[in-house]
């Protein structure tokens, strides 16, 4: 039967099992082999005392715990619960668990989580800046750090992401191959790393076509679908229209679509449309979207990975991941409609 009182210290453990404090350590810490037998008796106490260890105690000794923080930007955003996942997973599997904490994509709200971070004695940290971050400022030279995601400029310490540049030049190409030349862009806030590099990749396949990308084409808006939206509007409202819209992710294209609908245009007819991220629900869109995919799942494994290599080995020289990513074309594009010429005012309403 269990004691109801948990023991404050190892030695009741040691008392009961019979054995000498150093194999309780031993045994609790993995540190030095333990004969079978003595191993037993151990374990045997630690569940008939009903002993919990303080991994708060132990880090306090040791100047870590192993628990890694995490900081990410938005948990609505449906991207990043599988970079969580993926991080969890390799942390859980290496005797580490993660404490989660959302920024609501707030500057101040990072700095106050990573300072009440700090005070667990994390043994290391992932973090997913957020808009207007202000974490250059704030790092300490004792933190152990994998920014993934998006990498804050300056930062020269380990990192993870997918490949934005080359994720965007495929839809890009992919557009321009269709026939495509009025071409429009919903990015991110511009100054995220991962938005500008998705831009440049963008305008790097235009420019081998020779297709200009029209300062107006290209709208800024917030990781979101209402922001999406509202920058849709504005483009399907141009004249001349533009054919198709690349959206920096799978939530800006999600207001597209609906901006579309709304305005009464057909897609693909009208507007095609290409998002980036291949959220799980865009299969389910009407139509299904045309989008590029990045795992967030592996992104959160790799850069897990990568953490824990770095808190068992602090001299190895910085990592920088850049993960592959793939276009997946479905029903959102198709080739642009030569509008028929008409003698009636007012036929072709998109002209």
């Amino acid at each position: 039967m269990k004691n109801s009182k948990r023991p404050t210290t190892v030695q009741q453990i040691a008392e009961y099992a019979k054995v000498s404090l150093g194999t309780v350590s031993h045994v609790l810490n993995g540190t030095v082999s333990v004969s079978e037998t003595r191993r037993k008796r151990v374990q045997d106490a630690i569940e008939a005392l009903g002993y919990q260890r303080n991994q708060l105690a132990r880090g306090l000794r040791r100047n870590s715990t192993t628990m890694l923080g995490m900081l990410i930007p938005d948990i609505g955003n449906p991207f990043f619960p599988g970079i969580v996942r993926g991080a969890e997973d390799i942390a859980y599997k290496h005797g580490y668990r993660l404490a989660l904490c959302n920024t609501d994509d707030d500057a101040d709200k990072e700095i106050s989580y990573l300072n009440d971070l700090r005070s667990f004695l994390p043994a290391g940290l992932l973090i997913i800046p957020a808009v207007g971050s202000m974490l250059m400022k704030n790092i300490r030279h004792s933190d152990v750090i994998t920014f993934v995601d998006r990498c804050p400029a300056g930062w020269d310490g380990d990192f993870v992401m997918a490949d934005n540049e080359g994720g965007a030049y495929q839809a890009g190409r992919h557009l321009l191959e269709l026939g495509h030349r009025r071409i429009a862009v919903i990015t991110g806030p511009r100054h995220l790393g991962n938005v500008a590099t998705r831009l440049a990749g963008f305008r790097r396949a235009l420019a081998e076509a020779n297709v200009k990308l029209d300062s107006g084409y290209i709208q800024e808006a917030r990781f979101n679908t209402n922001s999406g939206y509202i920058a849709a509007i504005r483009l399907l409202q141009m004249l001349p229209r533009p054919t198709a819209i690349f959206a920096s992710n799978d939530l800006l294209a999600a207001g597209a679509l609906s901006a579309a609908h709304n305005l009464g245009m057909r897609c693909p007819e009208d507007i095609s449309i290409v998002g980036f991220d291949d959220l799980e629900f865009v299969e389910h869109t009407a139509p299904p979207l045309t989008t590029v995919h990045q795992s967030g799942y592996q992104i959160g494994e790799t850069a897990c990975r990568i953490l824990l290599e770095r808190i068992n080995d602090s001299t190895r020289p910085p990592v920088r991941a850049i993960l592959p990513t793939e276009i997946k074309i479905r029903s959102s594009t198709m080739r642009p409609i030569t509008p028929k010429k008409s003698t009636r005012a007012g036929a072709d309403r998109f002209r």
